[in-house]
């Protein structure tokens, strides 16, 4: 299956044709695994440059990562956010989790055919992982404030990016009572200043900085 990823190069014009090109074999390879595997909704296929890949680099929107910068993806599935965003940050170094051995096994298959160097695919919980990064990312992994008691003690207090190091969450609906509910302080960034398409109202990329 054949994808059109123009809406990336549109959002993202300083992409090289290389990357658009990687785009496109990620999207091939996760619709051709989706067949086998259930990644994604079958019925939601055709919307993958939008709904997964172009959702995903929402937080490329919030945060551009710096060379050497160090992320956990957490709960990665198929690969999202953590594929898209390693493409797009060829220098920044991407560790992908997952407890669910198949679904890493994509993610490892993906990555050889991107070659992707800066990305290495792991089944595990984040909590087994033994080293503390910048940055971790996730998709509506599960409730903010219990995924924060998964991650704190993982990321540096110290750092060198923009943003402080901390969660880059992507998750969407009414988020007042969740995100009151955790010891930080979240910035919710809504999606939809950047991309403005109805499948993004009222979801946002969560920046928590960690408690220094």
């Amino acid at each position: 299956m054949k994808f059109d990823l123009s809406i990336v190069s549109k959002h993202f014009p300083e992409f090289t044709p290389q990357q658009i090109s990687q785009f496109e074999t990620y999207a091939a390879a996760i619709a051709e695994w989706n067949e086998k595997i259930n990644l994604i909704s079958r019925s939601d296929v055709e919307n993958l440059p939008k709904r997964h890949i172009l959702h995903s680099l929402a937080i490329a929107k919030v945060m551009a990562f710096q060379p050497d910068t160090t992320v956990i993806d957490v709960g990665t599935g198929g690969g999202f956010p953590g594929v898209p965003l390693a493409i797009a940050f060829p220098e920044t170094r991407f560790l992908l989790v997952d407890s669910i051995g198949k679904k890493i096994k994509v993610v490892q298959d993906c990555l050889e055919r991107l070659e992707l160097e800066n990305a290495v695919a792991i089944q595990c919980r984040v909590e087994q992982v033994d080293r503390q990064v910048d940055f971790i990312v996730a998709r509506a992994v599960t409730q903010l404030p219990k995924f924060m008691g998964w991650i704190r003690k993982k990321i540096k207090r110290s750092g060198f990016n923009d943003l402080p190091n901390g969660v880059l969450y992507l998750k969407g609906g009414d988020l007042t009572e969740e995100l009151s509910s955790i010891a930080e302080k979240p910035q919710p960034h809504p999606i939809r200043d950047h991309f403005d398409y109805d499948e993004f109202d009222q979801k946002y990329v969560i920046h928590v900085p960690v408690k220094r």
